[in-house]
C-alpha cells in the first residue's frame, strides 16, 4: 500500500466556471499546490485547464478527463515530486500501480462536488476524494480492498494520459509522450475471451425500481413526480444521463417531443459525439409524459418550439444543468427500492441493486426491448454506431447456453 502523507484537495472546478480558471487561478488552488514546492506546478496547472477546457462540448467526456488529470497531478506533485513536463515511462507505470491500490486517504465512498459556495465564495469540498469506492452492501468506511479499478477504467487512464501527453508535446511543454513508451500495456489491461457483460437491472428489481418511483409520485407528487419521469425516461428511451441535463451544446425542451404526419411521436436529443439523433416514443412513454406535464399544470402534450425546461431543477424554474443532480434523483429512488425489497425478502436482490448506477437504466431498456424489437430499430433509437454494439445486449445466447450446461454431470455414472 502506498503511504500518504496529506489528504488532496481538489483542483477543477465545473466546466461551466473553469472558463475563468485558463486565465486566472483562484487563491485557494493556488496555495495548494504551493504546498508541493515543486517546480513548474503552476504551469502544469495551467497546461492542464487549457487541455481540459477544449473538451467544453462534450461535459461526459470533460469529466473523465477532468478525473484522470486531477489524479495525474495530484500523484505528480505529492507522491513523484515532479513536474508532469518531467515525468518518464517508469513514472507512468509506477502511476498505474498507484491508480489500482490508492492509499485510505485517496478512497471516499461517493462521488461528491468538488467545491461548494458558501458566503458568495467557491470554497473546497473536504469530503471529496480522486478515487471512489461505491459502498459495497453494509461497508460504512472505504478500505484499499472494497476499491476496485476496472479495465475499462484502466483503459481509460491510458488513453486520457496519452491524449494529454500528446497536447503537452504539441505545445512544446513535454520532450516525449511517456504513456506511448509503454510496449506493455497488456500486462495491465486483460483480454476478455468474450464480450462484456451488460450492467443491466433484473427484472424484479427493475419492477421495484419504476414501483418504487410511482409510490414516491403518490405520495409526494411535488418532489417525486420528476423522479417517475426521469426513470420512466432513462429506461423508455434509452436515455444517457447527460441527455436530459442542459449543458452549453444542448438544453431538453419539452417541444424535443414531436408528431410526425402519421401521427408518431419522436423525441429529438443530443447525444455522444454532439450527434443528434430522433427516438420512436412509445404509448406508455407518451402517457408518462402527459402525467408528468399535468403534474406541471401544462397542456396534455407538447406543442411545436415549446421552451418549457424538460427537467426542472429543484429550486427556481430552470432547467437542471447537473448530471449529478439527476443521479441523485435516480440514487434516492433505488435506495428506497432496496428497502422495500430487503422488507420483502429479497436481500440478496436488494444488496446486488446497491451496485447499480443511472446508466443502468439505459442499458436495462435496451436489452429488454432488443429481445422484441428488430435490432436496427433499437440501434438507431439507442444511437449506437454499428449493429455490432447493439448486439452486446442480446443476451440470449448467453441463456442458451448456461441451460445447457444446467444439467452438466461431474459424476456421470
Amino acid at each position: 500500500m502506498t503511504k500518504a502523507l496529506f489528504t488532496p484537495s481538489p483542483l477543477f472546478d465545473t466546466l461551466q466556471r473553469i472558463r475563468d480558471a485558463t486565465n486566472h487561478i483562484s487563491q485557494g488552488v493556488t496555495e495548494y499546490i504551493a504546498q508541493a514546492d515543486v517546480p513548474g506546478a503552476l504551469e502544469d496547472y495551467r497546461r492542464a485547464t487549457e487541455f481540459l477546457y477544449s473538451y467544453r462540448g462534450s461535459p461526459d467526456t470533460f469529466a473523465s478527463y477532468r478525473r484522470e488529470i486531477e489524479r495525474l497531478l495530484q500523484w505528480s506533485w505529492y507522491v513523484r515530486r515532479l513536474s508532469v513536463n518531467k515525468l518518464t515511462r517508469i513514472d507512468i507505470e509506477l502511476f498505474i500501480d498507484f491508480c489500482q491500490q490508492p492509499p485510505l486517504e485517496w478512497i471516499g465512498l461517493k462521488t461528491v462536488h468538488r467545491f461548494t459556495d458558501k458566503d458568495g465564495l467557491r470554497v473546497v469540498n473536504r469530503k471529496w476524494r480522486p478515487f471512489v469506492a461505491k459502498n459495497q452492501g453494509h461497508t460504512k468506511t472505504p478500505t484499499v480492498e472494497s476499491f476496485n479499478l476496472s479495465p475499462k477504467a484502466l483503459q481509460a487512464i491510458f488513453s486520457i494520459l496519452s491524449s494529454f501527453f500528446t497536447y503537452l508535446v504539441q505545445e512544446e511543454y513535454a520532450a516525449q509522450n511517456p504513456v506511448a513508451l509503454i510496449r506493455q500495456k497488456s500486462k495491465y489491461l486483460r483480454k476478455q475471451q468474450q464480450k462484456a457483460r451488460i450492467r443491466r437491472l433484473t427484472d424484479l428489481q427493475w419492477t421495484y425500481v419504476v414501483e418504487t418511483a410511482e409510490v414516491l409520485a403518490t405520495e409526494n407528487p411535488a418532489l417525486h413526480e420528476r423522479t417517475l419521469f426521469v426513470i420512466q425516461a432513462l429506461y423508455g428511451m434509452y436515455l444517457r444521463v447527460s441527455e436530459l441535463a442542459a449543458s452549453a451544446r444542448w438544453t431538453p425542451q419539452m417541444g424535443d417531443f414531436h408528431m410526425d404526419m402519421d401521427g408518431n411521436w419522436w423525441f429529438t436529443t443530443v447525444g455522444k459525439g454532439n450527434k443528434e439523433r430522433d427516438i420512436s416514443v412509445s404509448d406508455e412513454m407518451l402517457n408518462a409524459v402527459k402525467r408528468y406535464r399535468n403534474h406541471l399544470g401544462l397542456s396534455a402534450l407538447p406543442v411545436p418550439g415549446e421552451n418549457t425546461p424538460l427537467v426542472f431543477k429543484s429550486r427556481g424554474r430552470g432547467a437542471i444543468s447537473s448530471t449529478r443532480q439527476i443521479r441523485n434523483i435516480v440514487q434516492n429512488c433505488f435506495d428506497s427500492a432496496i428497502v422495500r425489497m430487503r422488507q420483502d425478502g429479497f436481500e440478496q436482490d436488494a444488496e446486488l441493486l446497491s451496485a447499480a448506477t443511472v446508466h443502468w437504466l439505459r442499458h436495462t431498456g435496451i436489452s429488454d426491448d432488443v429481445k422484441h424489437r428488430p435490432r436496427e430499430h433499437v440501434r438507431d433509437d439507442a444511437g449506437h454506431g454499428s449493429s455490432a454494439i447493439t448486439d452486446k445486449y442480446i443476451d440470449v445466447e448467453m441463456r442458451e447456453r448456461h441451460r445447457s450446461a444446467k444439467n452438466k454431470k461431474i459424476k456421470p455414472l
